[in-house]
């Protein structure tokens, strides 16, 4: 279950969440990917270190890669994306198409499909897929149709969040640890995983367990 954290004193230099940098050039751009990861990292104590954060290098080679797959330089683009997985276990498909700010916690397993469109602000924990149904589906699609997610903004996916086909999640939604999505969310909606129920032993294992 997700808990609210106590107020934090703002980070020197750090862009507030939802907070803009002005320009739009490549180097603007990376300075407010670096502010966005001191922002949303408890852990990260200044820029130099945020720059070593897993987020970032999968971000700006992704940007690197979407470029090169509207271009249709595919295969280039295809061997971005896979340096960019082994060295920092995040998987986003250079067809994928990624608002600002995006914060990837931790990243380890994260998996963004071709036509995956994600808002502004977003923050994804580890392991969360935003997926396809299935290629014996997909195959049944006209051509062009969209496949994966819509993603909007401020949306928070907790760890191992699983969210499959075309649907839709609306802006402020926050889809909790473990959850399986398979059809929109609401702006606003909170859709929470299965908890873990803690059991009493039956007497029958008691007794296995003396014999």
């Amino acid at each position: 279950m997700l808990q609210s954290q106590p107020d934090r004193k703002p980070k020197t230099g750090a862009v507030p969440f939802g907070g803009r940098r002005s320009g739009d050039g490549p180097l603007a751009r990376m300075l407010e990917d670096i502010d966005t990861t001191l922002a949303r990292d408890p852990s990260i104590a200044s820029r130099v270190e945020a720059v070593f954060h897993s987020t970032l290098p999968a971000l700006w080679i992704h940007r690197i890669a979407h470029r090169l797959y509207g271009r249709r330089h595919r295969i280039a683009a295809r061997v971005l994306t896979s340096c960019a997985r082994v060295l920092t276990g995040i998987e986003i498909h250079p067809g994928a198409r990624i608002g600002r700010r995006l914060f990837i916690d931790h990243g380890t397993g994260v998996v963004i499909g071709e036509t995956a469109v994600l808002g502004d602000d977003v923050t994804i924990y580890q392991q969360v897929t935003l997926g396809a149904v299935g290629w014996w589906r997909d195959k049944l699609r006209p051509s062009g149709d969209r496949r994966h997610p819509m993603v909007g903004d401020r949306v928070t996916l907790g760890v191992n969040a699983t969210v499959l086909g075309p649907l839709a999640i609306g802006d402020d939604a926050l889809i909790g640890a473990h959850a399986l999505v398979l059809g929109d969310v609401a702006p606003g909606c909170r859709i929470m995983g299965e908890p873990t129920v803690a059991r009493p032993r039956k007497m029958a294992d008691h007794r296995a367990d003396r014999a």
